[in-house]
């Protein structure tokens, strides 16, 4: 019942942010982005170093979720005996910086507070900084996750300007390596940003069907598809002619549920890979990680309900103004664009579905 119930706090909040907000303007879908580091100064009054502002971050302890007795429960799973290789977790990657732990935080905190079955979700969080596994386990005591170091020159060659320098940072291309990173006995894994949060049961998204399809997520085939790469690329068949036979969607980056097992067999990586290459040398995009992806995998994704990703939250990439929810149910709200809710309300300029996240925010000692 508890876990019924913590439903209704979010649907009672959306519908008053709803009605009380009948101005917000609907929007397409928005370039998929991993969260920025613009705006830092509203956290941080003066520029810090990665450890500096690490001292000056702190997070109430969680409260401890339980396993409905629905899921049953055994003496193994208890913390510090969950194997990785249980064939009975849910495996949820998230990437974790400093300038967006906040972030990171309160969607691990909706992910559990929401889940009927808590304890059988595992996070792996991926890592470009040493010292923040400490900070995680004292705000999730009871958390089972591991720590996976991804080192920053592994891709640093192969990141080329972006719209937004944010979208250069070398953690935000570590999901392309969550085959090599994770274990081999981790054979699917729900790949999240770290700018949202979960409002239904992680499981469901895990009970995603990718039937023959390496990565699963919401499409939006009304999408302008063509404005993700450049005039360039579409003028040059040996470019676009990789669409040939296709008939390619936009989809959000941020929301992915992924088949490990046929990721690394078929040497995916390897592939995104060779496009951040070409995109070095002919510039046949201007967005970040994003266009890869969609070279890979457009017109091969496996179909996810829209209600997976209500995103573009967070504005555009320059104003990040305020927007409305897509019409239809909701089962996850992302904050993708330059506006991040942690910082529109601590500058007191929040836009009305920020309130929608606020309850999952750890940040700050008790009251």
């Amino acid at each position: 019942m508890l876990w019924i119930l913590r439903f209704s706090g979010f649907f009672s909040a959306a519908l008053v942010m709803i009605i009380l907000s009948p101005s917000l303007q609907s929007f397409p879908p928005a370039e998929a982005i991993h969260p920025s580091n613009l705006d830092g100064h509203l956290r941080f009054p003066l520029p810090l170093s990665p450890a500096d502002s690490l001292t000056k971050l702190s997070f109430r302890k969680s409260t401890i979720f339980r396993n409905a007795d629905e899921c049953g429960f055994s003496d193994h799973r208890s913390r510090g005996k969950t194997s990785v290789c249980d064939p009975s977790l849910v495996h949820v990657a998230i990437t974790l910086d400093v300038e967006y732990l906040r972030g990171s935080v309160a969607a691990v905190h909706s992910i559990l507070q929401h889940s009927m079955c808590p304890e059988n979700v595992f996070f792996h969080f991926l890592v470009s900084e040493t010292n923040l596994e400490s900070l995680v386990r004292s705000t999730f005591p009871q958390l089972k996750f591991k720590v996976y170091y991804f080192d920053p020159e592994i891709v640093r060659s192969l990141i080329s300007s972006s719209v937004r320098q944010a979208l250069e940072q070398p953690l935000n291309y570590a999901r392309n390596y969550l085959a090599d990173l994770l274990e081999p006995c981790v054979k699917r894994v729900i790949y999240l940003d770290s700018d949202l949060v979960v409002v239904d049961d992680i499981a469901k998204l895990w009970a995603t069907n990718l039937s023959s399809r390496i990565i699963g997520a919401p499409e939006y085939c009304h999408a302008n598809f063509t404005k993700y790469f450049t005039a360039d690329f579409w003028s040059e068949k040996r470019f676009s002619g990789t669409f040939r036979g296709r008939k390619p969607c936009y989809f959000n980056t941020g929301v992915m549920v992924i088949d490990l097992l046929k990721w690394r067999w078929a040497g995916y990586t390897k592939r995104i890979e060779r496009w951040m290459e070409i995109q070095k040398s002919h510039r046949i995009y201007e967005l970040g990680s994003l266009p890869s992806y969609l070279l890979v995998f457009a017109g091969h994704v496996a179909p996810i309900e829209h209600r997976w990703n209500q995103h573009g939250l967070g504005g555009d990439n320059v104003r990040g103004s305020c927007r409305n929810l897509h019409p239809g149910p909701v089962s996850l709200l992302h904050w993708s664009g330059s506006g991040k809710p942690w910082l529109r309300l601590d500058s007191k300029q929040p836009c009305p579905l920020d309130a929608l996240w606020a309850p999952y925010d750890l940040y700050g000692h008790p009251p």
